[in-house]
C-alpha cells in the first residue's frame, strides 16, 4: 500500500511541478516480445527454409507521462499492457521511469532508461511481481526512437520463479 502511495504522489508532483516549467513530456511505447526460432535454419516440408534468428512472442502498449530536463534526464511514470504467448501471461506494469539521454550528433541521442514497480498478472489469479526493465535506445530530435528492452516480471509462474522477456520496440516522445 506504501508503494502504491508512492507511485501516486510521485504522479502528482510531476504533474504539478510540470505545469510550471513547461518540462513536461508524454510517451508512448510500442514492442514485441522475441524469442529464438528454435526451427532455424531447417527446411519444412513446403521446401522453405527458416531463416529468422527471432520470431515475435507477443505485444507490449505502454503509456507514461514525467518531466525532463532539457531532454537529456527524464523521470516519469508509465503503465500499459505486455502479452507474452509463450508463457500465456498478460500483465500490467505500473511503475517509475528514469532516463539518460545525452546528444551524440546534433539530432540525435543515444538513451538507457531503468524502470522499477509492480507487475500484475491478468486472468490467472492474484499474480503481483516486482517489474523491473532496461531499455537502450537511438532518438531523434523529434522523439521518435529505436529501443531494445529486458523486462522481467516478477510473477512465478509453474516451474519458473519469474517470467523475463527481450523486446524490440518503437517509442513516440512528446515535449
Amino acid at each position: 500500500m506504501k508503494k502504491i502511495l508512492l507511485l501516486v504522489s510521485l504522479f502528482v508532483s510531476i504533474s504539478m511541478h510540470s505545469q510550471q516549467k513547461n518540462n513536461r513530456f508524454t510517451q508512448f511505447d510500442i514492442s514485441a516480445p522475441l524469442k529464438g526460432n528454435s526451427t532455424y535454419g531447417e527446411i519444412d516440408s513446403n521446401g522453405v527454409r527458416s531463416d529468422y534468428w527471432f520470431l515475435p512472442d507477443g505485444l507490449s502498449l505502454k503509456y507514461g507521462v514525467g518531466i525532463h530536463r532539457e531532454k537529456w534526464v527524464s523521470l516519469g511514470v508509465q503503465t500499459g499492457i505486455d502479452w507474452i504467448a509463450t508463457q500465456k501471461l498478460v500483465a500490467v506494469p505500473v511503475f517509475a521511469n528514469f532516463k539518460l539521454s545525452p546528444k551524440v550528433s546534433e539530432d540525435v541521442r543515444v538513451y538507457t532508461q531503468v524502470g522499477y514497480g509492480k507487475s500484475f498478472g491478468i486472468g490467472r489469479g492474484s499474480l503481483i511481481g516486482i517489474y523491473r526493465k532496461i531499455s537502450l535506445g537511438v532518438e531523434n530530435d523529434e522523439g521518435i526512437s529505436l529501443f531494445i528492452q529486458v523486462s522481467d516480471f516478477g510473477i512465478p509462474f509453474v516451474n519458473i520463479e519469474s517470467v523475463t522477456s527481450f523486446s524490440i520496440g518503437l517509442s513516440v516522445i512528446t515535449f
